[in-house]
């Protein structure tokens, strides 16, 4: 009598991967490949390229990178239709950790990683989409690293506001609030509609990980601006709470594009 072949998954989840490093997608399309019920079916260097493919394609599971020129990795996520795909951050720096989890991410892997790793975090996602009674994702392997998920976030959930160090306090500042934040050499003055002027030292680019994407723009090396906020554009320049702020050069086509795809020309 022939023994039975194994029964085939139940369901075969479609992915990508995301990072700018050739050899960490390399090492994706390697581990998937091992897994039947994983079907990686593009790579991507690059953010944006991933979430021009991802409009038109959706897929149930992301690899995504955090650190990535341009739109990062956590960005990416912030953007991503809630409730499409599952988004598993793989990165080789743990601090992004709790904002990874706040976004609702699936999983956290940190680079260099393992296969054991890797198969954890697949069987997890693979349960998170099929009934328990149909799953046929194989065991995992023994000795793999402790579980590091939520399971129960199925999706990424935007936040709806950040805290910010404001003289001796952490003051919690939220999105809607926010009209437009100027850089001050070390410093970001933050313009709000309800609590005035908050001044925190803060970076630029650690505020622009933060914020949603889809909603505020770099309008100047000086001047982020919240798109809802915006009362009119005229002749390189944005008008917000009746003052008028500069649209600089390098950031006008990219500005102008963001405007056109909101619908607001």
């Amino acid at each position: 009598m022939e023994t039975p072949s194994a029964a085939p998954p139940t369901r075969v989840l479609t992915c990508v991967a995301v990072d700018d490093e050739p050899l960490a997608t390399a090492v994706m399309q390697r581990y998937c490949a091992q897994l039947p019920f994983l079907q990686l079916v593009a790579t991507f260097h690059d953010a944006m390229s991933a979430l021009a493919y991802l409009q038109t394609h959706p897929v149930d599971v992301v690899f995504l990178d955090i650190e990535m020129p341009g739109l990062t990795g956590i960005q990416l996520a912030q953007i991503l239709p809630p409730g499409r795909s599952r988004v598993v951050l793989t990165t080789a720096y743990d601090q992004y950790a709790v904002q990874g989890y706040e976004l609702g991410v699936a999983d956290y892997l940190v680079k260099p990683i393992g296969f054991q790793r890797f198969v954890q975090a697949a069987n997890r996602l693979y349960h998170s989409f099929a009934p328990a009674e149909t799953v046929a994702a194989p065991t995992e392997p023994a000795g793999a690293d402790a579980v590091t998920a939520h399971p129960e976030h199925h999706a990424p959930v935007a936040a709806d506001a950040m805290f910010v160090k404001n003289e001796h306090r952490l003051q919690r500042v939220a999105f809607d609030d926010i009209l437009y934040i100027e850089g001050m050499k070390d410093y970001l003055m933050i313009y709000t509609a309800e609590s005035g002027k908050i001044l925190t030292l803060q970076s630029f680019r650690r505020v622009e990980e933060v914020l949603p994407p889809q909603r505020f723009a770099r309008i100047h090396k000086s001047f982020l601006v919240a798109l809802n906020r915006i009362e009119h554009v005229e002749r390189g320049k944005v008008q917000i709470a009746g003052r008028l702020l500069p649209v600089g050069d390098a950031y006008r086509e990219s500005f102008m594009a963001l405007i056109r795809a909101y619908n607001q020309l």
